[in-house]
């Protein structure tokens, strides 16, 4: 049986921590933020855990992440 292919846009996006949770990089911080407070745009820069809702859809996508 072949090797399942990996989606290169999501590898792109979402990366594995230590213990093994997936951390993705959140949205609305490309353009557009003159409108946005100083607090909005500090918390768009950080790093977030993926939803288990979505953890398992993301699997499929990169399997050997």
């Amino acid at each position: 049986m072949p090797k399942i292919r990996t989606n290169r846009s999501t590898a792109k996006r979402v990366k594995k921590s230590g213990s093994g949770k997936l951390l993705r990089c959140k949205a609305f911080r490309s353009h557009i933020l003159t409108k946005k407070s100083r607090k909005r745009k500090r918390r768009l820069g950080q790093t977030a855990l993926v939803n288990p809702a979505n953890r398992k859809r993301i699997h499929c996508l990169v399997p050997y992440l």
